[in-house]
């Protein structure tokens, strides 16, 4: 997928782990989980920018396009 999510460098930048992040945007570890690793078909904006809000960062820092 051309699609990269970079949600663990960001994480890591701002000393945050999973489990914090997923509490404070509440959503299960489990769905973040799926999130980070890329696996994930889709994203609402609302957790988006919920997650945007939470990390002081824009959806570019999290979402990278990269032709195959």
């Amino acid at each position: 997928m051309p699609i990269v999510v970079n949600l663990d460098v960001m994480l890591a930048k701002r000393k945050m782990k999973s489990k914090d992040l997923a509490e404070i945007i509440g959503i299960t570890t489990a769905n973040l989980s799926i999130l980070k690793s890329g696996k994930a078909k889709a994203i609402r904006f609302s957790t988006l920018g919920a997650i945007c809000e939470a990390l002081d960062c824009q959806p570019a820092d999290i979402l990278e396009y990269i032709e195959n």
